[in-house]
């Protein structure tokens, strides 16, 4: 049975959860709000939700809390948003088939705003998915979604346990797996396969040891300016846009 986790993006906070229901393009599932929550606010998430005919379900506020995952700045209230491009790892997989594909992995991110705008750019380039594992990495959060433009509830997310995870199941559905590495081999001129997948590492460390283990090499970024590296948000979407000109013979 497909997790919750799976399936929904919970937003919470009285100003998100309210941008949310007043966006007739998203699928609310659900609102649980505190039984002690009240206000202005309040009322008008109620409203909305009235008017859209969905369901408020009253929990204590240390349930919400829980549900929110975030403990500061619930405020009361969350929201389970249907994600129609999410999907566990091996949904994903039985979906594609044995065509071409290409994606992004993320491993060990730890700011939310990198997170959303490589969502965003990774969705702009049309790519096939954006491996997030659940442990690891940023929920997907208000920050998030605001760093994305709104574009994570609707990106190619992917799901599965560890980063490590999912790299090995992706090798053993005929992907090449590289790793993003400025002593890598020329992202811009290397012949790649038809079915790849390139890690991010993590703002600080970079790819992870564990991570380095399972990959099949390694590809750079030339910067010919003399500028030692990118920011992962950055080189994430130059990696994007060079997967999506491959994808699709582009250039």
């Amino acid at each position: 049975m497909r997790s919750p986790k799976d399936t929904f993006i919970t937003v919470y906070g009285r100003k998100p959860v309210l941008e949310a229901l007043d966006d007739p393009s998203l699928t609310i599932d659900k609102i649980i709000l505190a039984h002690n929550a009240q206000g202005d606010p309040v009322r008008a998430i109620l409203a909305a939700a009235r008017r859209r005919g969905v369901p408020v379900h009253r929990a204590t506020p240390q349930r919400v809390k829980v549900l929110a995952g975030n403990g500061k700045h619930d405020q009361g209230v969350v929201a389970d948003v249907v994600a129609p491009r999410m999907a566990p790892i091996e949904e994903f997989l039985d979906g594609l088939g044995d065509g071409p594909a290409a994606l992004l992995v993320l491993d060990r991110l730890t700011n939310p705003s990198n997170v959303g705008m490589i969502l965003r750019t990774a969705t702009a380039a049309g790519l096939d998915g954006v491996l997030l594992p659940r442990r690891g990495l940023p929920s997907i959060d208000p920050l998030m979604i605001k760093a994305s433009a709104g574009v994570a509830f609707r990106a190619p997310v992917v799901r599965c346990g560890t980063v490590e995870d999912g790299c090995a199941t992706l090798a053993e559905a005929g992907f090449v797996v590289y790793g993003l590495d400025a002593g890598g081999d020329n992202l811009l001129t290397a012949e790649l396969p038809d079915r790849v997948a390139l890690v991010l590492g993590n703002e600080t460390n970079g790819l992870s040891p564990t991570v380095r283990e399972l990959l099949h090499g390694l590809l750079a970024i030339p910067m010919p300016g003399g500028v030692e590296s990118l920011g992962v948000a950055s080189a994430g979407a130059v990696a994007a846009f060079e997967l999506a000109r491959r994808r699709h013979g582009l250039g």
